[in-house]
């Protein structure tokens, strides 16, 4: 049942259709998807942990409980790929850190459980920027993942594992985390969808923390309305979380259908003058613009606003993070859980296990938010880059009085190649300047697919910002231009990508 069909390129509301019309059965999928990761993951790198036991166990009792007439979740049976921030039962949890290699929770992340318990199998956890920091997966204590458009380019960062598993398509869905664009900015870089939720919209309990006020979870999909479903069975209030909100969980796939309906009369799109220009490569404009075209031809009206504080944007949020980070990253200290390097004293045991177990970038980021948060410095440096974080939520709530979305390129290129950036921390860091402003402001962002720059064909990502609390937007909006962007490309952008050469 289901063999003449290869279900790995079908998306997860196809596969969720075919499962209940009997088409398919979560084992069928599961195994697929786990055949794909032990033909392709080798180059790719994507995952650090299969699951396929606990994958094929979890679609063994779906088929059964849906034999057995039991009414299921929407997202029963599909398979997922949940990023290595997340602490899992039963799996290794590392944060793509060596400090924390083989460690094994004791407890599921909030967003782990809502997983289990809408019953999709999860195949194993992706590679990640070792504590989520970097714009590249380059900083994986575990190696690098590659790019599935081209081997030797890089699938974004921090949560590159996530976004490759997709475009190589190893997963339908994939779970990822975004402190400054880590879901957004892989997405670009791999014709893929990721979404940023409003800042305490889904749960950070069990996500191992980089910068407590930036960090947030979400989506990452290969479609608008896959990336939707996934949003409302991750979002919604948990106690366990201070942060979280107390609200209803936004009607994401509703507005998603909507929006494939292609009416945007009435809405106001405001492109971000400071977020294009110098930096950005061509392909990346151009590719911009046909997307803008495109929302105008849909009825939608696009003005200009302007944010002058995101100029100062990078430089308070490479304050504000080490800062946080710094602070986070003090439990591991060889004392209760992970490595330990043993010395003669308790000092000296911390020191070495601390030194061989974080890497470069690690250490260098704890550095400079230890220094920022020093006595005589703190004013100086954390407390203004907190000043500037307001007058960036200023812009953005004056800009968003003259439109109902805010658009830019979600990166200024499309992925460059592995090591090219690895020994230069600040063009790596500039990956990341359309994208950190939403992180810094607590407001939800999307990017999607606008199709790929001529010059090298690679593709080019689509940002949609949208006031806080407003996530609902980002999916009606997102889906409008999906739909009318795949008009043109007869299908999903990952389609478009070259095959990945599998060995007989």
């Amino acid at each position: 049942m289901g063999a003449a069909r290869d279900w790995t390129r079908a998306t997860a509301a196809q596969m969720a259709a075919a499962m209940k019309a009997g088409e398919v059965t979560s084992v069928e999928l599961t195994q697929a998807h786990l055949d794909r990761i032990a033909a392709v993951d080798g180059d790719v790198h994507a995952f650090l942990h299969v699951n396929a036991e606990g994958a094929l166990a979890t679609a063994r009792e779906v088929d059964e409980a849906r034999a057995a007439g039991e009414e299921l979740p929407p997202l029963a049976g599909v398979p997922i790929a949940v990023k290595d921030v997340l602490v899992t039962q039963g799996m290794p949890t590392t944060a793509g850190s060596r400090i924390l290699e083989g460690w094994e929770p004791p407890y599921d992340a909030t967003v782990t459980r809502k997983i289990r318990e809408n019953r999709m199998p999860i195949l194993g956890k992706t590679n990640m920027d070792e504590f989520a920091m970097g714009s590249s997966t380059e900083h994986s204590g575990y190696g690098p993942t590659r790019n599935p458009w081209d081997l030797e380019r890089i699938p974004g960062g921090s949560g590159g594992g996530s976004s490759a598993s997709l475009a190589a398509w190893e997963a339908p869905l994939a779970i990822g985390s975004d402190t400054g664009g880590s879901i957004r900015q892989p997405a670009s870089v791999t014709g893929t969808v990721g979404v940023k939720p409003t800042y305490g919209g889904v749960s950070r309990y069990g996500a191992i923390a980089l910068a407590s006020s930036l960090d947030q979870l979400g989506p990452c999909a290969r479609t608008v309305e896959d990336a939707a479903y996934l949003h409302e069975v991750m979002g919604g209030h948990d106690p366990m979380d201070a942060t979280s909100l107390d609200e209803p969980v936004p009607s994401c796939v509703d507005a998603a259908r909507q929006g494939r309906e292609g009416d945007l009369a009435g809405v106001r799109v405001g492109v971000i003058k400071e977020l294009s220009g110098d930096g950005y490569q061509a392909g990346v404009e151009q590719r911009f613009e046909e997307g803008l075209e495109k929302l105008k031809a849909l009825g939608a009206e696009v003005v200009e606003v302007s944010c002058p504080s995101f100029d100062y944007a990078l430089a308070a949020y490479y304050l504000i993070l080490p800062s946080e980070a710094s602070s986070n990253l003090a439990k591991f200290d060889s004392v209760r859980f992970g490595l330990r390097v043993e010395k003669s004293t308790v000092e000296k045991t911390m020191g070495a296990t601390r030194a061989e177990g974080f890497g470069d970038e690690v250490k260098r980021r704890i550095i400079l938010g230890t220094y920022a948060l020093s006595a005589g410095y703190y004013d100086a440096y954390y407390g203004s880059a907190q000043k500037v974080r307001t007058l960036i939520q200023r812009d953005f709530a004056a800009a968003f009085e003259q439109a109902d979305v805010l658009v830019s390129p979600t990166t200024p290129t499309t992925p460059f190649k592995i090591g090219e950036r690895i020994d230069d921390p600040l063009a790596m860091y500039l990956n990341d300047v359309a994208t950190i402003p939403a992180n810094l402001a607590g407001i939800p962002g999307m990017s999607l697919p606008s199709g790929i720059a001529p010059e090298d064909g690679l593709p080019v990502g689509f940002q949609i910002l949208a006031p806080a609390h407003e996530d609902a937007r980002l999916y009606r909006i997102g889906a409008a231009l999906e739909k009318a962007l795949h008009d043109d490309w007869g299908g999903a952008l990952a389609a478009q990508a070259p095959e990945l050469e599998v060995a007989p």
